[in-house]
């Protein structure tokens, strides 16, 4: 089944008349590798939507469509803990480890207050 990734890239190859191959090509992977991470076996690298931004001279909302088709697809995440409290770790392994079985309002708060906490960086 297509990732939202695979979406975006299927639909961009076919604007710019090109095949899975030309597309693997120009990200220097094979077409089984592309495939797989269009198919969502793989993680799509996310040094691919600038490489893929700058190929398909994507405009700012496509590269926004893009970074989120990214996303949208991951299976696996790295977190990096370089610095963070033993305390903070398992706050955050916590989350990862209950997120599934909170109910709906309590995974709006969360977002509600890390989108807030972004708002104030930005």
């Amino acid at each position: 089944m297509l990732t939202p990734f695979g979406k975006f890239s299927r639909k961009l190859r076919i604007d710019n008349g090109e095949l899975l191959k030309d597309m693997a090509g120009k990200l220097g992977v094979t077409s089984s590798y592309l495939s797989a991470v269009e198919n969502g076996k793989r993680n799509a690298p996310h040094e691919w939507i600038d490489k893929i931004s700058d190929l398909y001279s994507l405009s700012p909302e496509d590269r926004n469509d893009l970074m989120q088709a990214v996303q949208a697809s991951q299976k696996v995440v790295k977190i990096d803990f370089e610095g963070i409290s033993s305390e903070d770790r398992n706050a955050i392994l916590a989350l990862a480890r209950e997120f599934k079985s909170l109910d709906e309002g309590d995974k709006e708060k969360i977002k509600n207050i890390l989108l807030k906490n972004k708002k104030r960086r930005g």
